[in-house]
């Protein structure tokens, strides 16, 4: 059975804080160069068939309104930190273009979150106007299916936190780890594809440096790798892909590919 082709967008690629960050006086934070301004990380999936989205942040709604998304199907959840849910509730445009409730992806963990998180979408007194969504529970372990999409789960750590990255066909997205066990690994293996996230350079508890990045895109044997989740501290966008070897590259807002 072969996969549909997918058209791949990066509606943001930016860490928690986004770049520019808010009060930042760094050079990284005042850059003219488009490249330079990151949004909280989310990608956008399209087949032929099915629109869907990863990680809904804090910038969901201009993520939507700067690709001019007209039609959602279902959206999948990495982990429920504030910076991957926290533009739900803007589903509603949908809900009510759409005449019917978002489909929402995530393991019992991030499902748990998103109702205290947005509580009033879940309660028993339905009022108007509030988001409305279908949960479907990830089960880590086994494929799903949205629209055309097949869907495998790459379960991943976010220093203790387990976090999922997808597989779809050649393309695998990764963001927020710092460690991958085996079993994963060889869920990634073969993909011709690799979106990873990179914080920094420097060290950090709980996301891969470029440093880490790389070796592990290289130990996966992977032919084109995309980091993402990038801080200011990162540095210039244009400095530090000169510094990267073929078909390992920056992920950028608005980079768009084919797999």
């Amino acid at each position: 059975m072969s996969y549909p082709p997918l058209h791949i967008t990066f509606l943001g690629t930016g860490t928690s804080s986004g770049v520019p960050m808010i009060a930042c006086n760094c050079a990284v934070c005042h850059s003219t160069d488009p490249k330079d301004k990151r949004l909280r990380s989310s990608l956008l999936v399209q087949s032929g068939q099915t629109t869907l989205v990863i990680d809904t942040g804090p910038d969901f709604r201009q993520q939507m309104l700067t690709y001019a998304v007209k039609k959602l199907d279902a959206i999948a959840i990495t982990h429920a930190h504030k910076d991957h849910i926290a533009g739900l509730d803007d589903v509603r445009a949908y809900n009510y273009f759409q005449q019917k409730p978002m489909e929402l992806y995530a393991t019992q963990a991030s499902q748990e979150r998103i109702k205290m998180e947005f509580d009033y979408a879940f309660s028993d007194l339905k009022i108007s106007g509030v988001p409305s969504v279908n949960l479907h529970q990830i089960n880590e372990q086994q494929p799903f299916t949205v629209g055309d999409l097949k869907i495998v789960p790459v379960p991943v750590w976010h220093m203790r936190m387990p976090v999922l990255g997808f597989r779809l066909g050649d393309f695998t997205y990764i963001t927020d780890a710092n460690r991958i066990d085996e079993p994963s690994k060889e869920k990634i293996k073969g993909s011709k594809i690799l979106v990873l996230n990179a914080l920094r350079h420097k060290t950090h508890l709980s996301h891969f440096t470029l440093k880490e990045a790389i070796a592990l895109a290289d130990e996966l044997g992977i032919p084109q790798v995309y980091f993402t989740h990038i801080s200011h501290q990162m540095g210039f966008h244009q400095e530090v892909e000169a510094t990267l070897a073929p078909g390992r590259n920056l992920a950028y807002d608005g980079l768009e590919i084919s797999v």
